[in-house]
């Protein structure tokens, strides 16, 4: 349910047309997270900020954890020792998530190699280099999901359940959402913020903490457009098909082909386009043996 941990109420003037009157608008909360690595190595606790990302305030552990397993720093459900709130004065921190790794446990820093600070709509603007984010194996999905098929008319009913599902975006406008759905078009998660990858990075870490990862039988929705990251956090879950009301990106398309995932964007309207591993989408053939397709 909303919260005033993720709303807020503004005051503000409307006009329809000349005539003006004041009022108040709810808008969503954007706020700073820091995501902080902790670690007891030869007896020293160490700490290391990992990443500062904006986001809707609200399951701040789930966000961190998904962001680290797509980022290839968690594998495993016992490489997490505890999640943390660290203490600023005396009051639990709402901008500071700490993930505390098992004594041991061997990182490999160089899969962290974004700028400190990462926008709310972008994941990869802080990528050091592009062999940074193309980093990901090429090989097939884990986990397999290859046994995995859906009716089309199920992704057709995927915009509206995810629509009436999202309450906050109904206040305000102004949030995406991820969901998870089964193979019946059943909504099974969902989980709104500002950012798409944060968005997805709380469905992932909601499903690692559960110890359901590889994700091997449920379709990833998302309300925007099918970016390159969406798409490698998808892969490196195990998910076999991610489907976005937007547009993919060539980079996005290369890598779910390359990596046999199902991809489909513009899912509107009754109407949505296949773009890799289209056997995994059951849908009717015209009389003379062609797919019935519309362009977006």
């Amino acid at each position: 349910m909303p919260t005033a941990l993720n709303t807020s109420l503004i005051e503000v003037r409307r006009l329809n047309g000349v005539l003006a009157v004041r009022g108040h608008d709810t808008v969503a909360i954007e706020d700073p997270l820091e995501i902080q690595i902790g670690q007891q190595r030869g007896g020293l606790r160490t700490i290391r900020s990992a990443s500062v990302t904006m986001r809707t305030p609200g399951h701040d552990g789930e966000l961190a954890i998904g962001f680290l397993f797509g980022e290839g720093i968690l594998n495993q459900r016992s490489d997490v020792a505890e999640i943390e709130f660290p203490i600023a004065e005396g009051e639990r921190s709402a901008n500071c998530v700490r993930i505390q790794l098992r004594a041991g446990l061997t990182l490999d820093l160089k899969q962290l190699q974004r700028n400190f600070y990462t926008t709310s709509s972008c994941g990869i603007c802080g990528k050091a280099s592009l062999a940074a984010v193309r980093r990901l194996p090429r090989g097939p999905l884990p986990g397999g999901g290859e046994e995995f098929r859906v009716e089309a008319t199920a992704i057709h009913q995927m915009p509206g359940r995810l629509r009436r599902s999202q309450e906050i975006f109904e206040q305000t406008g102004g949030l995406h959402a991820a969901a998870l759905f089964d193979a019946l078009g059943g909504l099974c998660l969902v989980w709104e913020d500002v950012g798409r990858h944060n968005a997805v990075d709380k469905i992932l870490g909601a499903m690692w903490l559960q110890g359901r990862v590889p994700v091997k039988d449920r379709i990833l929705f998302v309300s925007g457009r099918a970016s390159f990251e969406l798409v490698q956090k998808s892969v490196r879950a195990g998910i076999p098909i991610l489907a976005a009301v937007g547009a993919p990106s060539s980079l996005a398309i290369e890598l779910a082909e390359a990596s046999g995932m199902t991809l489909i964007g513009f899912v509107r309207d009754g109407r949505f386009n296949i773009y890799s591993a289209d056997y995994r989408i059951r849908f009717e053939r015209t009389r003379c043996g062609g797919e019935q397709t519309v362009p977006p």
